[in-house]
């Protein structure tokens, strides 16, 4: 008898501390649950929160690469469930010709084109005595960035609208001046709503990594990498060194007042006969670009030069092109800068053959050593890559032509002669204009060099004359630089 009261009472004891057992782990179980889902959903919001897609006009069967990884159909913008919705809705706005832009690009990279698939085991131990322990275990989802599928600008009837069309990397170092007439200090209410004056103006080694590339990828070349391949781009881009002074030009020692003064000579026929040499050769730098042929044109249009500005395919077509104008080299004033704008896949293809000292391996310039086209003076410290976000930053805000809108967007850009003057509205205080194309441009032959020729512009499809036109105007009617237009050019707001 008492050993059956003994083993009831074992049996209820042992009962008990089953049931203990049990609802502790229960409990356990769904506070380490709660815990989980909510880490989990924070960390889904904060990835996939900041950007959106409009609905665009697609070819044939659309397909828009979404951020998680997937795909959709005519697919509207995803929506926002976080504190930041606020903040972030008005990048949903329309982005016009001319607009301001305070986006932080560094909160940007943590959101972009995220695919969810490594994990981590984490594991919880519930000690409940010194002979007994329990092991939870539960998979936490991780991310992991990948590049994206390439886009194809064939599937876009007119320009894709990112809802991040409008957002540019910054220049950790921004220049910062004590020149009163800087173009810095403009009140143009339009100027200073499109102008940003530490946007990102060159690429290095430091600037592309997978979510960089993920965003860019967006835009069409030369304003991005739509189409090409992550490796065949990166590999190049590592070669480009990391720049030791973000800013292109100093101020000249002698200067008191603390300004740049700087001259930007393009090769249009107003300057035939101009008699401008002089005046271009007395500011502190001379920009030039493409057929800069000098020599024996320096009445018209100077002698010096500081930094030169070019194309892979500017670079060789001018050797072959203009030797009867006596062209033998590029610029190659000592010390001089040499800025590439790449705007093309075979452009990565030169600079990886420039910068490794070796052939091209790829595109038409296979075989050609780069490095010779550059009169010797080709110096890593010297040599300059235009970064995607200024080229796409002056095209979107001051160049935003309407053959955007039509079957050839992706043959728009920008001339070279304006990515040269933009880069010198961003690098100098004052900027004086010459050789640029204006609305009497018929009076004078195509490029100045052609002293014998009655030759006339050719407005190719690549290009919009007519905006460039108004734009050069605009800006010198506003007092943001000076354009020689062959008339009364000592006033700087002239006719």
């Amino acid at each position: 008898m008492p050993t059956t009261k003994f083993l009831r009472l074992a049996l209820a004891i042992f009962l008990c501390v089953i049931l203990y057992a049990f609802i502790w782990d229960l409990l356990s179980s769904q506070q380490f649950g709660n815990k989980r889902k909510n880490s989990f959903e924070k960390s889904e919001v904060k990835l996939t929160g900041l950007f959106k897609w409009k609905e665009v006009t697609m070819g044939h069967n659309p397909n828009i690469i979404m951020m998680g990884g997937g795909t959709g159909q005519n697919t509207g913008t995803r929506q926002m469930t976080d504190s930041k919705a606020g903040s972030v809705a008005g990048m949903e706005q329309t982005h016009q010709h001319f607009i301001n832009s305070n986006n932080n690009i560094d909160d940007m990279q943590k959101h972009i084109s995220i695919k969810t698939n490594i994990t981590e085991d984490i594991v919880k131990t519930i000690q409940t005595n010194d002979k007994f322990a329990k092991i939870v275990t539960s998979k936490v989802t991780k991310a992991k960035i990948t590049p994206m599928k390439p886009l194809n600008g064939k599937d876009f009837k007119k320009l894709p609208m990112w809802d991040f069309e409008d957002v540019y990397l910054k220049d950790p170092q921004p220049r910062k001046t004590t020149c009163q007439q800087s173009i810095r200090n403009s009140e143009n209410p339009e100027f200073k709503k499109a102008f940003i004056p530490n946007i990102r103006l060159f690429m290095n080694r430091e600037d592309l990594n997978i979510s960089e590339w993920n965003r860019l990828a967006h835009f069409n070349n030369p304003f991005g990498f739509m189409g090409y391949k992550y490796t065949e781009v990166k590999k190049v881009v590592d070669l480009i060194p990391k720049l030791a002074d973000y800013q292109l030009l100093p101020v000249p020692e002698a200067e008191k007042q603390g300004c740049i003064r700087c001259a930007v000579v393009a090769t249009g026929g107003i300057l035939n006969g101009s008699k401008m040499g002089k005046e271009i050769d007395s500011h502190d730098y001379v920009f030039r670009m493409n057929g800069a042929v000098i020599k024996g044109y320096e009445e018209d249009v100077g002698s010096k030069t500081s930094v030169y500005v070019h194309t892979a395919h500017s670079m060789v077509s001018v050797h072959y092109t203009l030797k009867k104008f006596g062209f033998k080299n590029i610029p190659n004033d000592k010390g001089i800068k040499y800025v590439l704008i790449p705007e093309g896949l075979r452009d990565f293809h030169w600079l990886q053959g420039l910068l490794n000292k070796t052939e091209v391996t790829g595109s038409s310039y296979r075989h050609m050593r780069p490095l010779k086209y550059y009169a010797g003076q080709f110096d890593y410290n010297r040599f300059y890559v235009l970064h995607p976000d200024f080229l796409r930053y002056v095209r979107n805000r001051f160049m935003k032509s309407k053959q955007l809108q039509g079957g050839y967007w992706k043959m728009y850009r920008p001339t070279n002669g304006a990515f040269t003057l933009f880069l010198a509205l961003h690098t100098c205080d004052t900027v004086d204009a010459y050789g640029f194309i204006t609305s009497e441009h018929s009076k004078y032959p195509n490029y100045y060099y052609e002293r014998f020729s009655k030759t006339r512009v050719i407005f190719y499809i690549n290009h919009d004359y007519n905006l460039e036109i108004k734009t050069w105007k605009k800006l010198h009617d506003s007092n943001i630089m000076r354009l020689y237009q062959r008339k009364d050019n000592t006033e700087k707001n002239g006719n």
